[in-house]
């Protein structure tokens, strides 16, 4: 039996390895968080018929309330409540509720039905063509 002997292989340290992984990690995350800040445009919500009429559906991730007030008219309106900045999702008939403090909102015109708000919703554009509503 010989005994061989084993040469080092050279190749990148371990702190560049750990670097480098640790840099693509935070460009990915830092992507990530961007793209969630706003919705994408052009993205297709719902169909018109999954939209009620005298009232609306929530799509949270998007942070948008799309109602439909008459028949084929379409609205969209922001979720994010205009006192403090609470996300809503609590919706009842064609009314929008904050958790937080109590704000109720219109989501046929986004007034304010009940403070303490005093802002309307933020309107958001939406497109609607054939039977499919998307962001704008």
């Amino acid at each position: 039996m010989t005994s061989e002997s084993v040469q080092p292989v050279s190749g990148p340290s371990r702190r560049t390895v750990v670097a480098a992984v640790g840099a693509a990690g935070l460009s990915v995350a830092l992507t990530a968080c961007g793209s969630q800040d706003e919705p994408s445009t052009g993205s297709a919500l719902a169909k018109t018929s999954d939209i009620p009429e005298g009232g609306g559906k929530v799509f949270s991730d998007e942070k948008v309330v799309v109602s439909q007030p008459t028949a084929g008219d379409y609205k969209a309106f922001s979720t994010i409540c205009t006192h403090q900045n609470c996300p809503m999702t609590d919706l009842k008939e064609d009314t929008l509720s904050c958790a937080c403090h109590g704000s109720q909102f219109s989501v046929l015109d986004g007034s304010v039905k009940k403070g303490p708000a005093t802002q309307a919703l933020a309107a958001k554009e939406i497109s609607v063509s054939g039977d499919s509503i998307a962001l704008a």
